[in-house]
Order: C-alpha cells, then structure tokens, then sequence
C-alpha cells in the first residue's frame, strides 16, 4: 500500500484543518479545493457538490499547519523501543499563533493502519521562547547500518538517530 502526508490549506485556523498522513487509494479524491478532513466544506471556494461526495477521509491527523513533509516506514527494531510504523519529518508551521511541528515524529502501525499517538523521536528545533527555529527537519530515511537520516534545511545538517 502506498502512503503519504499532506499539507492541508491556510486561513482557516491554527488548527483546522490538519495536515495528516493516508493511504493512497487508486482513484480516490481527498477534497481539494472543496473540502478537507474528508466532506468539510471550505465554504471560501466555489462548490462541487458531487466532488464534496466523492471525497474520502483522510487515515491520521497530524496536527495543524505542521508541513509534514518527510515520510518513511520503520520496520519494528530500527530504532530500540520503537514498533513498526511511519517516521515523519515535520518542517514546522510559519502561519499559526503558536509554532508547530519541527521535529520527527513515529506513528505506531497495527494490521498495516496507524494504531495510536505519535512519539516523538528527533525534537529540540525550537527555541525555549518558541519564537524562532534552530532547524526543520525535512526527509527521513532509513541510514545504512542501522538507525535513520534526517535531512534538516535550515541546519544545513543531517541527523543520524540511532538507538
């Protein structure tokens, strides 16, 4: 099966709607521009009422104006503690009243779905006021050996997280 993350739409809150991860259905249509989160309709664009029916829900919600960016699966023991699952890149959110994202995320699978909380697994971009970042991390990898990269762009660095 095929995942991926989306970057939902701006303007309409901190929160709302998510950006999220989802399987990838052939044919399948997620709402743009008409709707998000499955048939919530954006009433600021012109309407589509048979597309609004045809969209589908997204699988996992992420959170709001993350910039989830980076995706890849973490086959169980890649990294100690950690099941399978999605490790997931968050560039972080530059529209909101307080910033998210900026860091990497885990999402737990179970019988080839998200199954629960993300876990944090590469954090610290943010300075403690918050106001400003000293990274965003971007594309996730598996590493050679063991472990994962993660390519930060505004650190101008790649992380190696190992166990």
């Amino acid at each position: 099966m095929l995942w991926t993350v989306v970057n939902e739409r701006d303007g309409i809150g901190d929160e709302t709607p998510p950006d999220y991860l989802t399987s990838v259905k052939d044919g399948g249509f997620y709402g743009w521009p008409y709707c998000y989160w499955g048939q919530t309709v954006d009433a600021r664009v012109p309407q589509d009422a048979a597309m609004v029916a045809r969209a589908i829900q997204p699988d996992y919600a992420l959170g709001g104006h993350t910039a989830s960016l980076g995706l890849c699966w973490l086959p169980a023991g890649t990294l100690p503690g950690f099941q399978e699952g999605m490790a997931i890149g968050q560039h972080g959110s530059w529209n909101r009243s307080t910033l998210s994202g900026y860091r990497v995320i885990f999402v737990p699978f179970a019988n080839g779905k998200p199954s629960g909380p993300p876990r944090d697994i590469l954090w610290g971009f943010l300075s403690p006021d918050e106001k400003y970042s000293y990274g965003r991390p971007v594309g996730v990898t598996l590493a050679p050996g063991g472990g994962i990269l993660v390519a930060d762009d505004v650190g101008d660095v790649i992380w190696r997280v190992t166990g």
